[in-house]
């Protein structure tokens, strides 16, 4: 029987008390599964047979969905996904938060859960002496080759196919990581949803690209909304998709698109939501937790390129963001500068230093929003904006594990989590992400 679901997505049950995880299982479902590892405290399998079905159990539409590893709950219907996804919330926050008074709404899902990523990034290799790209198969690096992904912006597809045709027709040689031999490595491509217009980044093991100018001008020629073809530099051995030397190949080196009424510039290294549809819901509610009249003074921390800070900035007095990447700050700034802000101000460095500077002197904000990686915000952060003393703190989270774990924290230095919204940004994925609102507890 399977009893609940690990963070993955995958099905947990137990044999004579001990933990097994088994992939495409349903809570709920009675299965026959065959144990393929054994840990210390849990074990893996994989799913032989359904004895009983889960009623939300559907057919996944895509026909490499068991292979691929890069959806992980197409087989449940979207309404169990969002109930799936809020129950993980509210596990962790009862498990490693200790809180069980905490309001958790119904997870923001989408109207139309498909064809929603801006971003792809594909990695080429070999199958059988044939040049392929796809993305890895589950807890692998081997590559199940693909024409559509049916989570890609259609534009996407249409472009990763053409690279792919003409890397086979112009016999491009492609990157072998065993042998770390070869030249193509990944395509990304980018799609502007506001815009349409599109980048397209070659990711080479060298400068020497074979057959630039002809691959270059049959991809200008086949995709209309083409306004960058960009080639990255990446040498190492490395799971590192991109490395840190970019050139411009056709177009521009950036394109362009929106949140909201907010113009950003997008270059091959920004980090830019890739959901666009539910990254304005999740800013609006970040607008909402904030409270904002247009009086208040602002601190965003880990501000990226700028979207949360500029996004705020339309109903914000002032606005500061903070960043330990150099080139994510210099996008910031280039994007206020794009959307005539001049109340915003971005510096690099990192938050823990750069807060308590701040109030030095004598910057005190009103509200501080976080949006830290997977690994949570960590003591030092949350201790210097703990240290400034905001009357709200809005927590933007892509791991609600480690949300918990920060609530916690919080909670004993004086602010109390007081509600949480998921919002589905990656649908069919075991991700879910959450906007929490803390509010600064009374002095006794």
């Amino acid at each position: 029987m399977i009893t609940g679901h690990a963070h993955d997505g995958a099905g947990v049950g137990k044999v004579e008390g001990f933990t097994v995880f088994v992939p495409l299982a349903v809570q709920g479902e009675t299965v026959r599964a065959r144990i393929t590892q054994v840990k210390k405290t849990y074990a893996k399998a994989v799913l032989e047979e359904i004895v009983s079905a889960h009623p939300d159990r559907t057919r996944p539409l895509c026909p490499v969905y068991e292979q691929c590893g890069g959806c992980q709950l197409q087989h449940l219907s979207y309404e169990m996904q969002l109930k799936q996804k809020r129950q993980q919330v509210m596990d962790h926050f009862m498990r490693i938060g200790g809180m069980t008074d905490v309001v958790i709404h119904p997870v923001l899902g989408m109207d139309e859960p498909w064809r929603y990523r801006n971003k792809a990034q594909v990695p080429f290799g070999w199958i059988n002496g044939r040049a392929v790209a796809g993305f890895y198969a589950s807890g692998s690096h081997e590559i199940v080759d693909m024409e559509s992904c049916l989570i890609q912006h259609s534009a996407n597809d249409q472009a990763v196919a053409k690279v792919k045709e003409l890397a086979r027709k112009l016999k491009i040689p492609i990157y072998d990581e065993v042998k770390h031999r070869g030249v193509l490595r990944h395509v990304m491509v980018r799609t502007g949803y506001h815009t349409g217009e599109m980048m397209v980044v070659l990711v080479t093991n060298g400068e020497h690209l074979p057959h630039k100018k002809e691959l270059v001008r049959e991809l200008v020629d086949s995709l209309p909304q083409l306004k960058s073809v960009m080639q990255n530099i990446n040498t190492k051995r490395t799971n590192v998709v991109l490395g840190e030397k970019s050139r411009v190949l056709w177009g521009e080196n950036v394109i362009h698109d929106k949140i909201g009424d907010v113009v950003f510039a997008i270059s091959p290294h920004s980090f830019f939501q890739v959901n666009p549809v539910q990254t304005k819901v999740l800013y609006d509610q970040v607008v909402r937790y904030a409270q904002l009249s247009g009086e208040e003074t602002v601190i965003d921390a880990y501000c990226g390129i700028g979207t949360i800070a500029l996004y705020l900035a339309k109903k914000a007095r002032r606005v500061y963001g903070v960043e330990i990447v150099p080139q994510a700050i210099q996008d910031a700034k280039e994007n206020a500068g794009l959307n005539h802000m001049n109340h915003v101000h971005f510096e690099v460095g990192r938050a823990e230093e750069v807060m308590p500077r701040w109030l030095r002197e004598g910057i005190r904000p009103d509200v501080i929003v976080v949006d830290p990686p997977r690994k949570g915000c960590g003591p030092a952060t949350l201790d210097a904006a703990v240290g400034m003393g905001p009357e709200r703190l809005v927590y933007v989270s892509c791991n609600s594990a480690t949300l918990a774990r920060d609530a916690k924290y919080l909670k004993e230095r004086g602010y109390q989590v007081t509600e949480v919204q998921p919002v589905d940004m990656f649908p069919h994925t075991g991700h879910v992400e959450c906007v929490a609102c803390f509010v600064k507890k009374e002095e006794n």
